[in-house]
């Protein structure tokens, strides 16, 4: 046993934790009138992991030999169990074809260092007899970043870094942490915790997600308004590559040539190994609420969070929905007693009467952290503008609600997959002055593509970043294939992933703010960053890792691999 815990093999998660509608009785009529699917038919639960055809291990002997040597007879795996688990990651087309027993290349071992040394003597020992190292932390990706390609011939070693998970020293002056990089979020926020620090970094895949694999995606968090996404947090890095270490001393700034630290932060395995980093941490905030507010419309809710952008709030959260994701929101709600069942009806009441569609109506919610007085500023500014722009205050309940809830939402895909039907996310950013009609075309693309496949579909949107340029936003789609034969179904999958990640780069909006390239937005990667950016690109890659033994297949376009 390593100690490492690790995600179910077929779905998100852990064994035991799962969605179910039976306590909202709201979303079975919601979704049947949005994409036609009864929630309460007999659905298709995931296979037995044991009617799986799990390719045999190509590990040669004396590879096998070097690296137990270099970390431990028990920290070799060649289990199929475990191997499965390190096939895939978490995106919607790995768990169609997971459960479809869809495994045309397997790693042949795991492999758990427990220090840098042994991450060093295990990349030597796998390079030195070409074969392909891909560095796996929760397995939480969504892109196709952990997948062997399916032609690999060489053996395949997935490098898993769950060992690595230690807070090693806070550096209280400077308020920065160094930490190892295979420490899952819930982890190493105990660990930070406990000494009155945290580091504030909260994506949806905190629980099980890690350090080194948010900076190799170029990850965000809940509270990056406040923090800083992991670009900004990340200051200073150890990264293994064959015969050699980088190492990146944590700096508060720095002017000596291109930065080396920015080509490590989203480099999905492909410039080395990170094993640990150094992070800006701040005290424990004296207080912490987050605060739902409705807007009449999706425009008036934007226009919100833009003027909170350019004012003297500095929220930690500034997210709003659109109607259809507030409409899916209220679904999802449990039923109330008492006065809290009669004041949703009351209020929706009164706005109706004062002229609300309430169709329209988008929920939001905005965080605030520090002292009571910085509270009471804070949310002084930020109630004149909300009332601006024709908003109104819930409060702490529904903010509260969310809080508890924030981490649940991807277990509702395996929900879906198992009552037939597909969901997903595609997230993107752009100028305040392109938002507008970056959202209206995205969803009119994602409708299009429903009509052309010819199934009822449903996509709906919030923004979750904002910025000083502009913002995140974040779709998410759903619809019922009209095919059960798994490679239907992505290829039904593909026709709506496609429009939406095209309508991003028509509307000059980036293909990923926060879920990195991998394979799944590799082939719009020359429009985003033009061919010449892909040319740096590349040569960066080739130059480091010649033989493309470090995560081959990720970030180039296919035709752009040497």
């Amino acid at each position: 046993m390593t100690g490492v815990k690790h995600q179910k093999w077929w779905g998100w998660g852990v064994e035991g934790i799962a969605f179910t509608h039976d306590d909202k009785p709201k979303l079975a009529p919601f979704v049947m009138e949005k994409i036609g699917l009864d929630l309460n038919a007999p659905g298709t639960p995931p296979p037995a992991f044991d009617d799986l055809e799990v390719p045999a291990s190509q590990l040669q002997d004396d590879l096998g030999t070097k690296l137990r040597d270099a970390v431990g007879e028990q920290y070799v795996d060649t289990d199929d169990l475990n191997r499965v688990v390190h096939t895939y990651g978490k995106g919607l087309v790995d768990l169609v074809r997971v459960r479809a027993g869809d495994l045309p290349r397997v790693p042949d071992a795991v492999v758990y260092p427990a220090d840098e040394d042994q991450v060093r003597q295990v990349v030597d020992a796998v390079v030195a007899a070409d074969g392909v190292v891909i560095p796996f932390g929760g397995g939480s990706n969504i892109s196709g970043s952990l997948t062997p390609q399916a032609g690999e011939q060489r053996v395949v070693v997935s490098l898993d870094l769950g060992r690595l998970s230690r807070v090693l020293e806070v550096d209280e002056a400077a308020g920065l942490a160094r930490i190892q990089a295979g420490a899952l979020g819930p982890d190493l926020e105990d660990q930070l915790n406990a000494r009155g620090w945290t580091m504030g970094h909260q994506p949806d895949s905190f629980k099980h997600s890690t350090l080194g694999g948010w900076i190799a995606t170029r990850s965000s968090g809940m509270q990056s308004d406040k923090y800083g996404d992991i670009a900004d947090i990340t200051r200073g890095l150890r990264v293994v590559l064959p015969g050699k270490v980088i190492v990146l001393r944590p700096l508060p700034s720095t002017s000596s040539g291109p930065s080396v630290r920015e080509m490590i932060l989203g480099s999905e395995g492909r410039l080395g190994i990170i094993t640990e980093a150094w992070v800006n941490v701040h005290r424990l905030p004296e207080n912490r609420e987050i605060i739902a507010y409705l807007f009449p419309t999706w425009a008036a809710g934007v226009a919100a969070m833009h003027e909170i952008s350019e004012s003297d709030a500095s929220p930690t959260v500034t997210r709003v929905s659109d109607a259809n994701e507030t409409a899916f929101s209220l679904s999802m709600q449990k039923p109330s007693k008492g006065l809290a069942a009669k004041a949703g009806p009351i209020l929706f009441n009164v706005l109706e009467r004062r002229g609300w569609d309430l169709s329209a109506a988008c929920l939001s919610y905005i965080g605030y952290e520090g002292a009571e007085s910085h509270l009471k500023h804070e949310k002084a500014i930020v109630g004149k503008i909300v009332k601006k722009h024709g908003g109104i205050k819930l409060g702490k309940g529904p903010g509260s609600l969310y809080d508890q809830k924030k981490f649940d939402t991807p277990y509702i895909r395996d929900f879906l997959l198992d009552i037939g039907a597909l969901g997903d996310v595609s997230e993107t950013a752009a100028p305040w002055s392109k938002l507008m009609n970056l959202y209206a075309n995205t969803i009119r693309a994602a409708n299009e593509a429903y009509a052309e496949l010819g199934v009822k579909g449903f996509a709906m949107c919030h923004l979750s970043h904002s910025y000083h340029s502009g913002a995140c936003l974040y779709f998410t789609f759903a619809f019922p294939p009209s095919t059960d034969v798994a490679a239907e179904q992505i290829e039904q999958y593909w026709v709506v992933k496609k429009a939406i990640q095209q309508s991003f780069i028509d509307n000059e909006a980036t293909i990923s703010h926060h879920h990195g390239v991998g394979t799944d937005h590799a082939h719009w990667l020359e429009d985003d960053i033009s061919p010449a950016g892909v040319d740096v690109m590349a040569g960066l890659l080739e130059a480091v890792d010649p033989g493309r033994n470090l995560n081959p297949g990720t970030l180039l376009p296919a035709h752009r691999e040497w």
